[in-house]
């Protein structure tokens, strides 16, 4: 994700961005151009000694809002993640899943063309699930390109319109949003592209080589929605 944000180059292919006109490489997109981008990666990135107000607006006027637009833009996404409690206390004082709720916040306030969020969900207890997922849905409705990164299948399954199975940074395969037992063709999917057979699965014995691999790995899901 943070190759598609320009943040680290690739040792070997392309990656480009489309807001208005033809793909461009990340690595030449003008600075104007990330305006139409927001973005969620790890941990909410917030100014300790601002409020959450403060916080939000500086992200709008950063991606190039002017002030009376990032001060209503602002208000309006604090009501709409359910912030406004906590609208006037600096960040430093917050819960992490309040911190999430601003990061969020933050990467929806201008509205992007193109969205890129790493485990929104993080931390936020099941209200503030909900909130994000109607969120996600409303933007992708109004045209923009969602690209959440996720291991929440089940909440994935409810908004995405493609779900992309990465393991160890390649492709492995697809899943069908909406589908049943996605959880059991994921691991299916894992375990072949590890080279466990059914036989070992089914009898609960695999190769030393796939019982350390599967404690060291950490297959993630990327889901598309658009």
């Amino acid at each position: 994700m943070r190759l598609l944000l320009g943040m680290v180059r690739p040792d070997a292919g392309r990656v480009t961005l489309r807001t208005d006109g033809a793909p461009v490489e990340v690595a030449h997109v003008p600075a104007t151009a990330w305006r139409a981008v927001g973005h969620l990666v790890e941990t909410p990135f917030t100014y300790a000694e601002l409020t959450v107000t403060e916080t939000v607006r500086s992200a709008a006027r950063l991606h190039g809002m002017t002030a009376d637009d990032a001060g209503a833009a602002a208000e309006r996404v604090i009501d709409e993640l359910a912030l406004r409690h906590w609208a006037s206390r600096r960040t430093r004082t917050l819960s992490l899943g309040n911190r999430q709720r601003v990061g969020l916040a933050c990467a929806l306030v201008h509205h992007p063309d193109v969205l890129v969020l790493d485990e929104p969900t993080n931390a936020l207890d099941p209200a503030g699930v909900l909130l994000v997922r109607r969120r996600l849905l409303d933007a992708a409705a109004g045209g923009a390109a969602v690209l959440v990164s996720s291991h929440h299948l089940d909440e994935m399954a409810r908004i995405a319109d493609r779900i992309t199975v990465l393991h160890r940074g390649r492709v492995i395969g697809s899943l069908p949003p909406g589908g049943t037992d996605l959880e059991r063709l994921f691991f299916e999917m894992v375990y072949t592209a590890e080279g466990v057979t059914d036989e070992e699965i089914l009898a609960g014995v695999t190769s030393d080589r796939a019982t350390r691999d599967r404690a060291t790995s950490n297959p993630a899901t990327e889901t598309e929605v658009h």
